[in-house]
């Protein structure tokens, strides 16, 4: 032991909640990875990539790799905004901070909106991550259920009027996925998008709308909250790690200049200069509205066999949300305890996510399962769907 900086071997890392990544196990070699929330290899543009890296050095020498950066990062900011404005949600430069990726937008946000007295709206399930993230700033929760069609906002409007009737704090800032959400895989309807915006105006909350999986609909993509926002109180976040490749680490946050100016005050990484360069080189060869479409081709595709291979090997008392996008199908069997069974299904040779991570009460997620169908392909859906009814009809 180096006696200049001594270390007791009972010192112990003291966490009010468990440490980020909890819910990701070892897996097994050769296990089916159902729990796996990644595109497909086959979808990853690998190639394309490599192509875009080196056509971006060869034209730019060192640009890319300084502190500066390149000149074609601009250029991704642009791209960022036009792909909003397909979408309906118009954005000036100013009011759009690129970031790598949704985690550290969310991150952003929190850090200057939540403190300990902050109150926070979150769907119940919802995404980990941004859970955990919430949990850094505040002890302070609202958790509205969500059904087939999104966040119960007759529900949230009840409680908030509760909340204003007995004098208590109402929320800062709501958190939702709205469109083919983590981990139900459920979409918003249209009429509780618009009384959601209602809710926050009548209320005086924000709103976090995180639209990682927007742009993978099966059929017509749902509008963006932010596309409805008329008196800005939607702050929007956005990810290209679904559509082209999570570790090129590309999100961003759009949202009033005030506060975009403020994010990035708080952002002291200097950006990420070669990974946005080269997502900019990306896209610069790359029909984009072409690429979504084969990647919510191919996701529909995994999707059905999903559904079919649970129906052909799951009990009857099995229920979940057919999914008309993004990555997720969300499982609710009746009767057992999802976290215990876990290892259980390793070592069978299939993983998945237990339900508990996606609560703010762990108990509320016992008999729930988040499968992902995005990584495998339909040869291991199948089987993996096989292995776990096995399981868990073995423990019925």
């Amino acid at each position: 032991m180096n006696e200049k900086f001594p270390l007791s071997k009972d010192i112990r890392l003291v966490f009010k909640h468990d440490p980020p990544g909890q819910w990701l196990p070892k897996l097994p070699p050769g296990c089916i990875k159902l729990s796996a929330g990644y595109p497909a290899p086959e979808l990853t543009p690998s190639q394309e990539l490599k192509e875009a890296v080196a056509r971006l050095l060869d034209e730019e020498g060192d640009a890319p790799l300084q502190y500066i950066g390149s000149p074609r990062t601009p250029e991704l900011k642009q791209y960022i905004r036009k792909r909003m404005a397909v979408r309906g949600m118009e954005t000036a430069a100013d009011e759009l901070l690129v970031t790598a990726g949704a985690c550290q937008a969310i991150d952003l946000i929190a850090r200057i909106l939540l403190d300990e007295e902050a109150l926070v709206v979150i769907e119940s399930p919802t995404y980990m991550e941004a859970l955990e993230i919430f949990q850094n700033y505040t002890e302070q929760y609202l958790s509205i259920p969500i059904d087939e069609n999104g966040l119960d906002t007759d529900r949230l409007e009840q409680v908030l009027l509760d909340r204003q009737r007995a004098g208590q704090a109402l929320p800062r800032v709501l958190y939702t996925i709205p469109s083919f959400q983590n981990p139900t895989g459920t979409v918003m309807s249209l009429d509780r998008r618009k009384h959601l915006l209602r809710l926050a105006g009548d209320f005086d909350f924000l709103i976090i709308e995180d639209d990682a999986y927007g742009e993978l609909a099966f059929e017509e993509r749902p509008v963006p909250l932010k596309a409805m926002d008329a008196d800005n109180r939607v702050i929007y976040v956005g990810s290209l790690s679904k559509v082209v490749a999570p570790g090129m680490r590309i999100g961003w946050v759009a949202g009033a200049e005030e506060l975009i100016t403020l994010l990035s005050w708080f952002k002291k990484d200097l950006g990420h200069p070669f990974g946005e360069a080269t997502m900019a080189a990306f896209l610069e060869k790359t029909n984009f509205a072409d690429r979504v479409d084969r990647l919510s081709g191919a996701y529909k595709e995994k999707s059905e066999a999903m559904t079919a291979a649970l129906k052909k090997h799951f009990p009857e008392s099995a229920s979940w949300y057919t999914p008309d996008g993004g990555y997720f199908v969300w499982v609710h069997v009746p009767g057992i305890d999802a976290a215990a069974l876990l290892q259980t299904a390793l070592d069978a040779g299939v993983s998945y996510v237990p339900g508990k991570y996606f609560f703010l009460d762990e108990r509320e997620g016992r008999e729930f399962l988040r499968l992902s169908f995005s990584y495998v392909n339909e040869t291991e859906i199948e089987e993996g769907i096989r292995l776990l009814g096995k399981v868990v009809s073995e423990l019925k």
